[in-house]
């Protein structure tokens, strides 16, 4: 049997309570733990003499008083830091020790607060000041990109013609269409100065008349060689490069003030109609009132509604730009007549490439003025209604500038009435010569 097998075989003879004691006694003396301990006992019990003491020493403690003294140790500790951690500040409610941001007084924030509160009037003030501010710049930029576009084609047309435009108050041109030959005699027997009278108004008034018109799609042929023939004998007309079309009368008025902007040099133009009755002398003063304005548009105001459905008359392929079905058009003068400043005709020669064209020639132009600093002016005396309403109007002394019907969009049947018109609601041969300017 081997000597291992022999030591398991021995039993143990010991007490177990002393063999007990015997390995708490060794874990101690290993450690400096039981130094310690020993140090407290003595404290516990300073009364004892020495030879007690060695006596104790001499004879093991029963196990059951060191354990004892043990746990009493353990609790005397635990209530000598609870103590400890109860003297000092407690801890936030998340369990953490306080900061020195939790320290902070609070008349600090009460301070800052009130300091936010006083100065918060001031700052209200301040962006109400900068929005002002931004504004007036707004504006101001858009003056200057104007002017800046006004001054290139001021430049522009000085370089050409010698550096040289024919001086004119007012250019007034008279929309016309190939068939409506008819509706230019008419003009011509009524309202509209012919030969001698028409090269006098332009020299002493400043007055420039002409009818507006391009040509065929196939230029040179009966019909563009009858309308020279014709501006042959009565030298009033302004030929454009243009296609004449009923459906390319956007692109005819913005081609029309950027060719009169680039030969006479005048403070306002005009677009009329050909059907329409017109008071030369009236306009003339009308307009010399507005002199001062530089960026001015002058018609008689309206706001029709958006036509959306295909075949009607004035049908707006583009009415989805406009809103909802059902909306109206944003404020434009009427196409029958209209007059604007030198400074938007020079604006619409200049940027001629990119003015969009609507369907209806009176929304595009009003399309063109509506995002400009610009000021529209709704001269009613512009959209007077024919006889009898013009009539009674002259009667009273408050001669019409134009009259036409607004169910014809000019004047119905204008080759046989307009002679009437022009009798009963005329201002007379004398109120255009009169005018001095």
């Amino acid at each position: 049997m081997s000597s291992r097998s022999k030591h398991l075989d021995v039993p143990d003879r010991r007490d177990p309570q002393d063999l007990s004691v015997v390995l708490i006694e060794e874990k101690f003396r290993k450690g400096a733990v039981i130094v310690g301990l020993r140090r407290l006992m003595l404290k516990v019990w300073p009364t004892h003499p020495v030879n007690e003491l060695k006596k104790m020493r001499g004879k093991p403690l029963p196990g059951r008083s060191i354990l004892v003294l043990c746990i009493s140790s353990f609790l005397a500790g635990s209530l000598f830091m609870s103590r400890t951690w109860t003297t000092h500040p407690s801890p936030n409610t998340d369990g953490q020790m306080p900061t020195v941001r939790d320290e902070v007084p609070t008349q600090d924030c009460d301070h800052k607060r009130k300091l936010v509160e006083e100065q918060s009037g001031d700052i209200v003030e301040e962006v109400a000041k900068t929005h002002q501010a931004i504004k007036s710049l707004d504006r101001t930029m858009s003056k200057l990109e104007t002017d800046l576009a006004m001054a290139r084609t001021s430049q522009l047309g000085a370089s050409s013609s010698n550096h040289s435009l024919a001086k004119a108050f007012i250019v007034v041109g008279i929309n016309t269409a190939f068939s409506s030959k008819r509706r230019r005699d008419s003009l011509r027997r009524t309202w509209l100065p012919r030969g001698e009278k028409l090269k006098r108004l332009e020299k002493e008034k400043g007055v420039v008349v002409r009818f507006v018109i391009g040509h065929t799609a196939t230029p040179g042929g009966v019909l563009d060689r009858a309308i020279d023939a014709e501006d042959e004998r009565h030298h009033d007309f302004l030929r454009l490069d243009h296609v004449e079309g009923y459906h390319e009368l956007s692109s005819k008025t913005r081609l029309y003030f950027s060719t009169a902007v680039s030969i006479w040099d005048a403070d306002f133009y005009v677009k009329v109609d050909d059907d329409v009755h017109l008071n030369l002398g009236t306009l003339v003063s009308t307009l010399a009132t507005y002199r001062s304005k530089p960026r001015i548009y002058v018609g008689c105001m309206k706001s029709g509604p958006v036509l959306s459905l295909k075949g009607e008359k004035y049908h707006e392929p583009e009415f989805w730009k406009f809103g909802e079905e059902g909306n109206k058009y944003f404020r434009h003068a009427t196409g029958q007549l209209y007059a604007i400043s030198k400074d938007l005709a020079s604006y619409i020669s200049t940027n001629s490439p990119i003015l969009h064209r609507y369907a209806n020639e009176d929304v595009s132009v009003g399309a063109w003025f509506i995002g400009l600093e610009v000021d529209h002016v709704d001269e009613r005396s512009m959209c007077c209604g024919t006889p009898p309403d013009c009539a009674l109007k002259a009667e009273a002394g408050n001669v019409c500038v134009a009259a036409f019907d607004w169910s014809c969009s000019g004047v119905c049947k204008s080759v046989e009435r307009m002679k009437e018109i022009h009798s009963l609601c005329g201002e007379g041969d004398g109120a255009l010569w009169d005018i001095h300017l």
